[in-house]
């Protein structure tokens, strides 16, 4: 830890009075999603929220307490942030979750609970009566990546924004077995490798192209 201190010293002082992220990297809890690491990105460029499967739930104000939204909204109004990234994974563990018992889930009711969020999806998965384990994974890991998406431009303004060309929103879904990251294009609908050789300097040329 000193070790890494003193190679960023430097940083780290600059850093020491205030935070200006330019992205918004909202991924899963998952202990094998390291957000940094994925990105190839030092402290202070990344605003990170987790949570199980990486649900963004739909913008509302309610008597509860709103974690998720909650560093959403700040990082976008108080920060600024000129990206968001939602990253879903390969193996999501929340995502196969959905599929589970109730008597399995028992031990987990808040756990359910915020699986509600993404009910639908299961819904539209399961309709498909041939779909192999593997596939239902892949597929439901990748709805609900677009889920989040389609519930993050429910935030006030974030349309705007996003017309203005003042921010730019990302799905990532992320295989831990080889590392390669696909991206959601939003107009084929569809998923694309961004670099089969895992080459970061190329990757984020591609993304941040603002920075």
């Amino acid at each position: 830890m000193e070790e890494n201190f003193i190679e960023h010293k430097e940083l780290f002082e600059h850093l020491s009075s205030k935070q200006t992220p330019h992205t918004l990297f909202i991924g899963c809890s998952d202990s094998r999603v390291v957000p940094n690491l994925i990105t190839n990105t030092l402290p202070g460029e990344l605003f990170v929220v987790r949570n199980i499967a990486n649900i963004v739930p739909h913008y509302r104000l309610v008597d509860e307490y709103l974690a998720t939204t909650a560093a959403i909204e700040y990082a976008i109004y108080t920060l600024g942030i000129k990206n968001i990234i939602v990253c879903g994974h390969s193996n999501c563990g929340g995502c196969e979750a959905l599929y589970q018992s109730d008597e399995k889930l028992s031990r987990t009711p808040v756990v359910k609970k915020w699986l509600l969020i993404i009910d639908h999806i299961k819904k539209e998965v399961l309709k498909d009566k041939d779909i192999t384990p593997a596939k239902r994974a892949w597929v439901t890991e990748r709805l609900n990546i677009i889920n989040s998406l389609q519930n993050i431009m429910t935030f006030p303004g974030i349309i705007d924004r996003l017309k203005a060309g003042e921010l730019k929103l990302y799905g990532w879904h992320y295989i831990i077995e080889t590392g390669e990251l696909y991206n959601f294009n939003s107009g084929t609908k569809s998923f694309k490798l961004l670099e089969k050789s895992i080459n970061y300097d190329e990757i984020y040329s591609q993304i941040f192209t603002d920075f």
